[in-house]
């Protein structure tokens, strides 16, 4: 009897020796932050709108689909020409576009 009350004991204090304790959610300043850049990462943006603190497109799609560019090279930003490709041959980079479309009913 003595053997499984010392067995019990070992097992509680395992228990509580790992117990984990809340952890309070990270505010997005702090995310943000602690960002560091990769190595040989830079703007991505090079040409689109570049005196504007923040680039942002909203766009209504009623039927059909749109091609947008995520690659920020494209003629007709922001929808996507294709330009992606010649990046992706000439630096290895597998970047592509979005491509939403309205659901048929």
């Amino acid at each position: 009897m003595m053997k499984y009350i010392l067995a019990a004991a070992l097992i509680c204090q395992s228990v509580v020796a790992f117990t984990v304790a809340p952890v309070q959610p990270m505010q997005s300043t702090q995310l943000f932050a602690e960002y560091e850049p990769l190595e040989g990462e830079s703007k991505i943006n090079l040409k689109i709108d570049l005196d504007s603190p923040k680039v942002a497109t909203m766009d209504d799609i009623e039927k059909g689909k749109k091609v947008y560019c995520r690659c920020w090279l494209s003629g007709t930003f922001p929808l996507c020409d294709g330009t992606h490709v010649k990046h992706n041959d000439a630096t290895g980079d597998n970047v592509g576009p979005l491509i939403v479309s309205v659901k048929k009913d």
